[in-house]
């Protein structure tokens, strides 16, 4: 397979250009303008933050992306899909009001906001995913499917359960409705919590299977010969009285990741960009940030997610590790089992390489990049 472009620059500046004027001229380096926008819905995927976390990209990123789109004749909105978890994103009102107090609106980021999946996370549409060995189909959220064109705006962080939170985990985990994040996540049958469950009903009006029933307590029960495993059930409980039994092993969710990934991109025009900075040791979605493992690196973009994610990936492992961190604590632990990786030495149960190398697999994307530098 021919090797992918991808373009690099980094934080630097000269007096009077901003870092936001460098991205908007690294994306076109990197060929944005090739796409056809005259007209066409624009997704700019991309992670708010959780309430407490303060590692998410600064708004003013968004803007300068979305104005590229604009004059290139498209219609940017900015989106993203509730959260499966518990938290301030896991509803479409919440989401939103998260959103606004973490500095995202019309006006700093020069577009609308749309929640992919809708008000309850249900909202979705059921994708093929091509060449698919884990999924056969993912459930997506339905304006990012409506949607002509993806662009993925992407902070490069570490992951406590995939060893990075790249341009495949913002787009495959990030959209994914709720349900397809509990096929994502888990495998086998949810379960209902009692001491949780308020006895609404509304998880039986969404279950497509007629699996739930309610006993003489008025609490919900799960039959596991009738459920279809959709997921459908966590999504619309508002007291999380629902949750899946088993947590799918982080190899499969890797590969599951990718095949979303596949999913959302195939059959349309996809871009995507990734900033290596503020390098927290875990997710956007904790409701805190810890100190960056790795120095701030730089802005990259490329339209191959693989390449793209692979070329993070590389860059930070030649980053030297910042000693006040989860990282640096580690290397300096006597007797430490030292993994030559940043990724593994920040979370030494994680896997990442899976992700990329069944993304190749499948043909969404390839490892094999050529590094632009544009200055």
């Amino acid at each position: 397979m021919k090797k992918a472009d991808v373009y690099f620059t980094d934080f630097r500046t000269r007096i009077g250009v901003s870092q936001c004027a460098k991205l908007q001229k690294l994306i076109k380096a990197a060929g944005i303008q090739q796409i056809d926008f005259k007209g066409k819905f624009t997704a700019i995927k991309m992670h708010f933050g959780e309430l407490g976390n303060c590692a998410y990209l600064r708004p003013n990123y968004v803007h300068a992306v979305a104005d590229v789109v604009r004059k290139l004749g498209g219609v940017p909105f900015l989106t993203d899909c509730n959260t499966l978890y518990p938290g301030s994103r896991s509803n479409a009102v919440e989401h939103l009001s998260c959103a606004e107090i973490n500095g995202f609106n019309s006006v700093t980021t020069g577009c609308q906001i749309i929640i992919g999946d809708g008000l309850r996370g249900t909202d979705d549409v059921s994708v093929p995913v091509p060449n698919g060995e884990y999924c056969q189909t993912a459930l997506i959220g339905r304006a990012v499917m409506d949607a002509d064109i993806l662009i993925s705006l992407t902070h490069f962080k570490g992951h406590e359960d995939v060893g990075f939170g790249g341009t495949l985990k913002n787009i495959g985990m990030g959209c994914g409705s709720r349900p397809g994040k509990m096929h994502m996540h888990a495998e086998g049958t949810p379960k209902v919590d009692p001491d949780e469950c308020r006895g609404c009903r509304q998880c039986a009006r969404v279950c497509g299977s007629q699996a739930i029933s309610y006993g003489e307590d008025g609490k919900a029960w799960i039959d596991p010969d009738r459920c279809k495993g959709c997921g459908r059930c966590i999504g619309a409980c508002n007291f999380d009285a629902i949750e899946s039994e088993f947590d799918a092993a982080n190899e499969i969710l890797c590969c599951k990741i990718a095949e979303y990934t596949q999913a959302v991109c195939s059959g349309r025009p996809c871009f995507h960009i990734s900033l290596i900075m503020d390098v927290s040791p875990n997710c956007d979605c904790h409701d805190e940030n810890d100190a960056p493992i790795l120095p701030d690196i730089g802005m990259l973009a490329s339209f191959d997610p693989v390449a793209l994610d692979q070329a993070c990936a590389d860059l930070c492992q030649k980053a030297e590790p910042l000693r006040n961190s989860q990282l640096g604590d580690h290397l300096a632990k006597p007797g430490w089992k030292h993994h030559h990786d940043h990724f593994l030495d920040n979370n030494p149960n994680v896997r990442w390489k899976e992700a990329l190398e069944h993304g190749e697999k499948i043909g969404l994307g390839t490892r094999s990049y050529e590094l632009h530098i544009i200055r």
